[in-house]
């Protein structure tokens, strides 16, 4: 499908916009400014050869940029900052491939950590000339493509093997570097940890204060969010919002304590935010047949906007003894970046991400090519 695009002269709040009206996780923006007809097909003419994606934006970096100080008192106003001030600033997020490169060329731009990857392909149209489509898939959905986990073609199971079955602790795959907060912290507190979880497309681990995993604040989950959840993020522990981020919406009580928190906060301008979401919320979801084929969306518990049916809070574990194709076929079930890694009592040992295993294979297939 084609490609929802914004120009980097769009808005936070077009950026908002878009997000809900695509249905999809996140909207690309690129330095051109597209026509309406381009827009809708997702075509580029042969005169947009300088056109080029610079980025990529979801509801969770909306949301890091609302908790911001100086922006919770103005959300409205936050909203109608430039697009490009929630831009990730790590370079190399985006990759743009000529069509003829190699699956090893791609697979390397992941490992160096690109999370899309963006192709112009030639398409014929019923006229003589042809035109570009760009289109962008994100690593995990494309290598989650290429065929099941547990088994590999005769040729390449003479290279790989006994390799699937070697434990993931032997292999070294192991990422101690955590993020992680307490159940009873501040949500605010993690703030920082959740920007780099989106980067690092991981996640942010809510530990007990005996270090064992009770679940965890993903952004996958959060990126299903609308931008009212600021508000919860400001106000509620890390506990209560793992609870308010769930499937199927926040619990009243929960809601309730979020509006309470504000009023004593005086952040009466993001209670104005959550009001007139929840208001536009059950207007939109009366007028509207139609749903999200990423993320759920439901007017429970006041119309509070779009939460995930299939993503919840919990986290999916394994332990330092499972095999490596154990591990993967984990990763590609629960469609994850990255599995937590605990001991028998949930005690948190790390994290084993995709492209951590994906190293281990590709360190067999030959020398990586040099970044650029």
């Amino acid at each position: 499908p084609a490609l929802r695009s914004l120009p980097v002269s769009a808005t936070v709040a077009d950026a908002v916009s878009a997000l809900k009206r695509s249905g999809k996780s996140y909207v690309s923006v690129w330095t051109c400014e597209h026509s309406s007809k381009k827009k809708t097909t997702g075509f580029a003419g042969d005169d947009d050869d300088d056109c080029r994606c610079i980025g990529k934006v979801c509801m969770v970096d909306v949301l890091c940029f609302l908790c911001r100080e100086e922006n919770l008192k103005s959300p409205s106003k936050a909203l109608e900052s430039p697009v490009s001030d929630v831009l990730p600033k790590v370079p190399g997020l985006v990759k743009h491939l000529e069509p003829n490169s190699s699956l090893l060329e791609a697979i390397d731009c992941i490992l160096e950590g690109a999370q899309n990857l963006v192709l112009p392909i030639q398409s014929h149209t019923n006229t003589k000339s042809r035109k570009k489509v760009y289109t962008s898939q994100r690593p995990r959905i494309l290598l989650a493509n290429t065929g099941r986990c547990d088994s590999f073609p005769p040729q390449l199971d003479r290279v790989f093997s006994p390799i699937p079955t070697f434990t993931i602790e032997s292999l070294n795959i192991i990422d101690m570097d955590t993020m992680a907060v307490h159940y009873h912290e501040p949500a605010s507190t993690a703030l920082a940890s959740i920007s780099r979880a989106l980067t690092e497309q991981t996640s942010v681990a809510v530990i007990d204060e005996d270090n064992r995993l009770i679940g965890e604040i993903s952004p996958i989950t959060l990126a299903c969010c609308d931008e009212s959840v600021a508000a919860a993020i400001t106000t509620l522990s890390a506990g209560d919002l793992m609870a308010y981020i769930d499937c199927g919406g926040p619990p009243e009580d929960l809601v309730q304590l979020v509006k309470m928190m504000l009023e004593e906060k005086n952040l009466g301008a993001m209670l104005e935010l959550m009001e007139e979401f929840s208001v536009s919320s059950l207007s939109s979801s009366s007028s509207s047949g139609s749903s999200d084929e990423e993320c759920g969306w439901s007017s429970k518990h006041g119309g509070s906007g779009r939460y995930s049916l299939a993503r919840t809070s919990e986290a999916i574990v394994c332990y330092p003894r499972s095999s490596l194709v154990a591990v993967m076929i984990q990763a590609l079930t629960h469609r994850r970046n990255y599995i937590w890694v605990v001991e028998d009592d949930y005690s948190l040992v790390g994290i084993v991400t995709f492209a951590g295993m994906l190293k281990v294979f590709r360190s067999i297939t030959g020398p990586r090519r040099k970044p650029e």
